[in-house]
């Protein structure tokens, strides 16, 4: 029977969750060739979260754990996840920064190839075909996997997590010898960062539009007064040293796709959108009406953001009983 394995990921003990779009991806494809999904997820114990595993199509979760493992170990992960692919016709990552270090290492070690950034996949004549974004998201390159295993690393937020149960049987994975000759000393998050822009289910960003770094403060107060929001950045933004990299949406930053999506003085390129046009309802605020970001859309506000963003603050508080 045709074996699927999917890479989770963990953060602090806690599964993050781009692992269940993951395992979820890991599903389809499984379904689609008669096969089964087995799990892998390495941390130095416990993983807050590996109990989902299953509820999202997991045959079998296997677990590895190392004292060297609360942080990203790419020798030791590399080493255990190799060893986990074996016999497995496809071995699916996710394409975040340690899904992007860890897979080439595998595929390295494996001797396959490997298609990253992958936003679809499906399964014709027997061959997986992965479909990816290209020339900078103006294009997109569909592509057959002929490796053994066939591997992609996921984008985010563009393969939807879908609940599909299965017995989820456990059971301990053996940590392979290894060398480490890197080691990661720390993961440092900006200390503005209360949500992380990848994974919030509303995002409010802002782009050259705003003039100044000063002026975020009007959107930190948007996003506050939305509730459960983060605060993002186009490219510009971040390259000018306004916004820490972290909050930058787009091609070269992360791909979002919350539930609302605020643009505020951010023009649309086509970099840009490839990051956020998947969000369920989409906020434009621009004083130009030919601004690329009012075609992708579903509400937009022409006019001056330093008037309309204090305003559309005051209201949403109005709305929550708190102005």
């Amino acid at each position: 029977m045709t074996r699927i394995l999917a890479v989770a990921e963990q953060r602090d003990g806690a599964l993050r969750k781009v692992s269940l779009e993951v395992v979820s991806a890991a599903r389809r494809l499984a379904d689609a060739m008669g096969g089964t999904v087995d799990v892998v997820v390495i941390g130095s114990g416990p993983v807050s979260g590996s109990d989902q595993l299953a509820r999202f199509g997991a045959d079998k979760v296997l677990t590895a754990t190392h004292p060297d493992f609360a942080l990203y170990q790419p020798d030791g992960y590399a080493a255990t996840v190799a060893a986990a692919a074996q016999g497995a016709a496809v071995v699916l990552f996710a394409a975040t920064a340690t899904g992007r270090d860890l897979a080439p290492r595998v595929a390295a070690r494996l001797g396959t190839g490997l298609a990253t950034d992958v936003t679809a996949l499906a399964v014709e004549g027997g061959k997986v075909i992965a479909t990816r974004p290209v020339y900078a998201g103006k294009a997109l390159a569909r592509v057959r996997l002929d490796g053994t295993p066939a591997m992609a690393t996921i984008r985010p937020n563009t393969i939807a997590a879908t609940e599909s149960p299965k017995a989820g049987t456990a059971e301990n994975l053996p940590v392979p010898a290894f060398a480490a000759r890197v080691k990661v000393t720390q993961v440092k998050a900006p200390a503005t960062a209360a949500l992380d822009v990848a994974e919030a289910p509303i995002v409010v960003s802002g782009g050259r539009g705003m003039k100044e770094p000063a002026h975020f403060a009007l959107l930190e107060a948007l996003a506050a007064a939305l509730g459960n929001a983060a605060v993002g950045a186009s490219r510009a933004v971040v390259d000018a040293g306004w916004r820490d990299h972290g909050a930058q949406v787009g091609q070269t930053g992360k791909t979002v796709s919350p539930n609302l999506y605020v643009a505020v003085g951010i023009s649309g390129a086509i970099q840009h959108l490839a990051g956020m046009r998947t969000a369920k309802t989409i906020v434009a605020i621009n004083r130009d009406k030919d601004a690329p970001i009012f075609k992708v859309a579903d509400y937009g506000i022409v006019g001056d953001l330093f008037e309309i963003v204090p305003r559309l603050t005051a209201e949403v508080k109005k709305l929550r009983g708190e102005g």
